[in-house]
């Protein structure tokens, strides 16, 4: 079982809230765009796997792409499920992306949970990885397919950078300078997938654009100690997560808000990371609000999909 999902897609949580024949038609248009693969993010309104049938079902050629469903939300069995029931009705077009923090309270695999309540993600999700594994394979004899389909594990540090190309298809790191896109393909190896998310803010004013992204981006780094920590890696520090995040962390981050023409300095963000080593990029459009689907701007990306 193979997966296309050309070199470069879409990332969105914007189908959140959204009616469902909207979301349809958007899919529908962002296929006809040229767009490889379309990823959401499972956070509020929509369950992951329903989702990726909603898109599956408007769609003909394109991948979708959960980025992630959350393990915590559901049992490793009804993951699985899940999956061959998406890969068998839609075949070489669902990718599983898991990931998210397993905390001490949700006993999803409680084995795994050390004397002090913390829980050890890498361990934890490769437990997670295990029991998926143990499920599907009492499954699979009702499926009539030629390999058990792909996943992808959310991905920063280097223990999880391995696991994910150890016991999947490959990684695909969130929030990530080109620096790491770089020390993860020497990690994951040449032949792991390696499918990088990246912020985008199209607004040609510089000034509107560097708060547009500072808005999206300074909230992970207030509440996400995971991804302060990944940066530090890369000799970011307190200073930079202070205040809504630093010009400089902002500008490793997120790409269009510094040049006079934001396509031109995504499409070389995009470049920088293949050169790095990513298989794939995902363009995540960043915008001043909530509540609309960005079409607009992603008919302006689509000079860049292909």
């Amino acid at each position: 079982m193979s997966l296309d999902l050309g070199r470069v897609g879409l990332w969105t949580f914007a189908f959140d809230g959204q009616p469902a024949g909207l979301v349809r038609e958007s899919a529908a248009e962002i296929e006809k765009l040229g767009f490889g693969a379309l990823w959401f993010g499972e956070a509020a309104g929509r369950e992951a796997f329903t989702q990726a049938a909603l898109l599956l079902g408007a769609t003909q050629r394109m991948v979708v792409a959960t980025g992630i469903a959350r393990v915590f939300w559901r049992e490793p069995a009804a993951a699985v499920h899940a999956q061959l029931t998406l890969a068998e009705a839609y075949p070489d077009r669902f990718l599983l992306g898991l990931g998210g923090k397993i905390a001490s309270d949700q006993q999803v695999i409680p084995r795994l949970i050390d004397r002090s309540g913390t829980p050890k993600p890498v361990s934890a999700m490769a437990g997670y990885l295990d029991a998926m594994d143990e499920a599907a394979s009492a499954a699979e004899r009702l499926f009539s397919l030629p390999a058990r389909p792909p996943r992808v594990l959310a991905a920063l540090g280097p223990d999880m950078l391995r696991l994910a190309a150890e016991r999947g298809w490959g990684a695909h790191p969130y929030l990530v300078p080109v620096e790491h896109t770089a020390a993860a393909r020497e990690i994951v190896g040449p032949d792991a997938f390696l499918g990088v998310e990246l912020g985008v803010v199209v607004e040609p004013d510089r000034a509107k654009a560097r708060d547009i992204a500072r808005t999206n981006v300074g909230p992970y780094f207030a509440i996400a100690r995971h991804h302060q920590n990944n940066m530090r890696r890369f000799g970011f520090a307190e200073a930079d997560f202070a205040n809504g995040a630093s010009d400089r962390l902002i500008d490793a981050l997120v790409a269009g808000h510094t040049g006079r023409d934001p396509l031109e300095a995504i499409e070389k963000r995009v470049a920088e990371h293949l050169e790095a080593g990513a298989d794939h990029v995902c363009l995540q459009v960043l915008t001043a609000g909530s509540g609309r689907i960005p079409l607009p701007e992603w008919r302006q990306l689509a000079a860049i999909a292909g």
